[in-house]
């Protein structure tokens, strides 16, 4: 299997899987799932959003499809989905969306990669008020609970 390093350091990876592998590959978390995840410990009162802490991010690419995106807009907590991007190295969305989509194919694209190609792989999401933290291994977050947080 040959895999592309987009961005190297020492806490994270950035991969671009060939397409044949990309076929292969189950869903990964993406920022549209972590947008919906918050965190379910008794009694705590700022449940969202989950702070991500990456390791390894792979990027996959996705059909693009600017109707979808235009529906999801308004279903997304922006700032959670900026602070996501950034956090797992892509800093190309703006603070606030543009208030005309329609003649903003740019802001699509970024939007699009965004939310549906970069995936976590690895790494932490973290409770912004407890600071617990939540696994994320092969793609796939353990929201599981101790018995004294249930």
């Amino acid at each position: 299997m040959s895999i592309r390093v987009l961005k190297s350091s020492a806490t994270k990876t950035h991969l671009r899987l060939p397409r044949c592998e990309r076929a292969r590959e189950r869903e990964k978390m993406r920022l549209i799932v972590h947008n919906m995840l918050s965190c379910n410990i008794r009694g705590v009162v700022n449940k969202f959003p989950l702070r991500i802490e990456p390791e390894k991010v792979i990027v996959k690419e996705v059909d693009f499809n600017p109707d979808f995106l235009k529906h999801m807009i308004a279903k997304i907590d922006w700032k959670a989905l900026v602070d996501g991007a950034r956090s797992m190295g892509y800093p190309e969305l703006p603070d606030h969306p543009p208030t005309t989509l329609e003649s903003d194919e740019s802001f699509l694209r970024k939007f699009h990669h965004s939310l549906l190609e970069l995936n976590l792989e690895e790494g932490s999401l973290v409770c912004p008020e407890t600071g617990r933290k939540f696994s994320v291994n092969k793609g796939i977050p353990n929201m599981l609970l101790h018995e004294d947080e249930v």
